[in-house]
């Protein structure tokens, strides 16, 4: 198949970007179809790269998948300066290329919202661009999902931010507001793939029936 490049982006941090990433993984691989993981940047932890890797199920070692990593809870970038560091975007275009070469689909998972900045001068907007990724965007799904969503897509490249699909999560206590997000999504989004994800804990191995679903739709949205 024709190279493909997806991007998973979020609305904020602890959106569920983790989650989808890692079930998306498992469920093209059921399917046969060889993807490989990438995470640029992590900081204050390599939990969601690790959880990246298990989904795998190959040879990529944690580095390959996460080259960059920095010790403070804090935007990649102020992390990488504390340590008197750079990420520079030429050198995380380079590994992602070469990623691209060996595998037929590439899911790279951003860090925080779409804007935080990744490295000196770039974010997941310009990873966006340069790999000519789709982009799909997660949010919690949450009162204020509707404005964050909105806004996520209005800062997206204009020749994506139409087609980019959305998956809501759902949150362990749900609110009241969830139903009503994903109803007014679709329909302010007309066209656009909008689907909701059932919540599930990062190590969770077993997606449910309804996550199945999404995840289908989520594909045929992708045309993978």
């Amino acid at each position: 198949m024709k190279q493909r490049t997806i991007f998973i982006t979020g609305t904020d941090t602890n959106a569920g970007k983790t989650v989808l990433a890692t079930l998306l993984m498992r469920h093209l691989r059921a399917r046969e179809i060889s993807v490989a993981a990438f995470k640029p940047v992590c900081s204050g932890g390599r939990d969601d790269a690790k959880a990246l890797r298990s989904a795998l199920g190959c040879g990529l070692t944690l580095d390959v998948i996460n080259p960059w990593y920095f010790r403070a809870a804090v935007a990649p970038l102020l992390a990488a300066r504390a340590e008197k560091r750079k990420v520079l975007l030429a050198e995380v275009l380079a590994h992602a290329r070469q990623l691209q070469k060996r595998f037929p689909v590439l899911i790279v998972e951003g860090a925080g919202g779409l804007l935080s900045p990744l490295g000196e001068d770039f974010d997941s907007r310009d990873l966006i661009k340069a790999l000519r990724a789709t982009p799909v965007v997660v949010a919690p799904n949450r009162l204020g999902a509707i404005n964050q969503v909105l806004l996520t897509l209005a800062a997206l490249p204009r020749g994506v931010s139409k087609i980019a699909p959305v998956v809501l999560v759902s949150r362990p206590e749900p609110d009241a507001a969830g139903k009503g997000n994903l109803k007014f999504l679709r329909e302010k989004l007309d066209g656009q793939c909008v689907c909701e994800l059932p919540w599930l804990a990062l190590n969770s191995v077993t997606a449910s029936r309804q996550a199945h679903k999404t995840l289908d739709a989520l594909t045929g949205s992708l045309a993978l």
